[in-house]
């Protein structure tokens, strides 16, 4: 276990060499009654203390940076650091927000250039960056699909469909916007139940939320059929961008018969998504629904490039945020998309599918079992341990937690819902053969452990910091503490 570094505290060390000159002096405006009587309680450690502690706490912590991270669903990818450096060049990052439109033509024509490369990738007519993240990008969807039956007069379309395999943020949304939800099951094969979903359609169907390929890392195998039958009874199509990356370059959304989609920048286009930020949710559309889409957007005159606002738009359902979406997630992406180019997007597809596929098999030659063995996986993929749980008592969660003692992340458990003992395993079109191989190697292993000593698999993680916590007391008990006191909540 790490040394607290109040451990290493010793009364009178310091490390005053990085701090600022005139620091106290400068501080004399401050309000005598906020000024502290006491000083903090901070450790008295030295400066080389100080580093080498919180460098060795950042190795402790699983990351892209420095573990394979096959998360199913979140493309927990390697990220050229390029990007990142060309967003931070200073005529972006000292352009304040509310800078007129002379002092901000380098940033609009990138963000107009990616708009039109979002089109071009998703087969829409028209797309808007405002949204901050994935779930505001499907709430703008949703909420666009509303406003068009609105503006028909047609509020007699109360009822979204979604999915039984869908995100759990689809039918919240569509929820949010006041729409019934009506689950359709998913069939044998891991498609959408064609039946179920002509039984369901209607006069009240306002449309339907899907994600293709889907959360079972699978292509929907009839989805011009589907989009068919919704558009035949009045209904739309809303596509979640989230698994974009497995698509991209080879068939567009927009093709595919899909109304309006979100885009997950922070996945599919160069911000590793994680740990709640920063996020990036662009909404395209197509015919029927882009006079819908919110504002502002840019557009591009003979004089240079100009905000579309709402009086450009007539139709727009309004602004999202107070100014048009996270301009540093929309710079990595418009760079991103312009250092791959459209060969080097086709080749995340073939590599994010190449790499899933290639895992799945080795892993069912092994004895894993494909949550649908019939189906070639796109670029993520579901293997089920409902097998090894019954026959040797080991769960998920189990397998989860020694791979971690393996240093590699866990995959995505327990989701989608309706697989039991689910592990969603992503490699990612970033990963060397070498690494995919090692993830076998160790599942292999732990497949062989489960037979000779399955309790080694029930208390891992051994070799990580913490150990196998109570995740049941921890949730019925937990210990919140502040400063030197513990708060205890039964």
């Amino acid at each position: 276990m790490p040394e607290l570094i109040f451990d290493l505290s010793r009364k009178g060390r310091c490390a005053h060499a990085q701090l600022p000159p005139n620091t106290l002096q400068n501080a004399t405006d401050i309000p005598a009654e906020l000024l502290r009587v006491q000083p903090a309680a901070l450790p008295e450690v030295s400066e080389l203390q100080a580093v080498r502690h919180f460098t060795r706490l950042s190795q402790l912590n699983f990351s892209i940076d420095t573990h394979f991270y096959p998360l199913g669903s979140c493309t927990m990818k390697y990220n050229p650091r390029g990007v990142h450096k060309a967003a931070q060049l200073p005529g972006f990052l000292q352009r304040h927000p509310l800078a007129p439109e002379s002092h901000s033509q380098g940033y609009m024509a990138c963000a107009y250039e990616l708009q039109e490369i979002l089109k071009s990738v998703t087969g829409m007519r028209a797309v808007s960056l405002t949204p901050m993240a994935g779930a505001q990008g499907e709430f703008t969807g949703v909420a666009m699909i509303r406003a068009y039956h609105h503006a028909r007069h047609d509020r007699a379309r109360t009822e979204m469909l979604v999915p039984d395999a869908a995100h759990g943020t689809n039918p919240a949304t569509a929820a949010q916007c006041g729409y019934t939800v009506r689950e359709i099951p998913t069939d044998a094969d891991g498609n959408v139940n064609i039946d179920a979903l002509r039984a369901a359609v209607g006069p009240q169907t306002a449309g339907i939320m899907l994600t293709n390929p889907s959360t079972l890392g699978v292509f929907e195998q009839k989805i011009k059929e589907i989009a068919a039958i919704l558009h035949d009874v009045g209904g739309l199509l809303y596509y979640d961008g989230a698994n974009l990356n497995a698509i991209l370059g080879k068939v567009r959304p927009g093709d595919m018969g899909f109304d309006v989609m979100h885009i997950n920048l922070h996945k599919t286009f160069a911000t590793p998504h994680g740990g709640g930020g920063p996020g990036s949710g662009p909404v395209a559309a197509g015919e029927r629904l882009a006079a819908f889409l919110p504002t502002p957007m840019v557009g591009k005159s003979a004089t240079g490039y100009e905000w579309l606002t709402a009086k450009a738009c007539p139709q727009t359902i309004g602004r999202l945020s107070t100014f048009m979406g996270n301009a540093g997630i929309l710079l990595r992406a418009h760079f991103y998309a312009r250092l791959l180019g459209a060969a080097g997007m086709q080749r995340v597809a073939e590599f994010a599918t190449l790499n899933a596929n290639y895992m799945l098999k080795r892993l069912t030659a092994a004895g894993f079992n494909a949550a649908f063995p019939k189906r070639r996986a796109s670029h993520e993929f579901i293997i089920t341990l409902k097998k090894e749980a019954k026959e040797y008592h080991i769960s998920a969660l189990d397998v989860a937690k020694r791979l971690l003692d393996a240093g590699m992340h866990a995959p995505t458990m327990y989701f989608p819902l309706l697989v039991p003992e689910c592990l969603l395993i992503e490699p990612t079109e970033t990963e060397t053969r070498e690494v995919l191989d090692a993830f076998v190697a160790t599942m292999i292993l732990i497949l062989k452990e489960m037979q000779t000593q399955p309790d080694k698999i029930k208390q891992a993680p051994q070799y990580l910091p913490v150990s196998r916590l109570d995740e049941v007391a921890a949730a019925r008990e937990p210990e919140v503490v502040a400063g030197q006191e513990v708060i205890e909540h039964a």
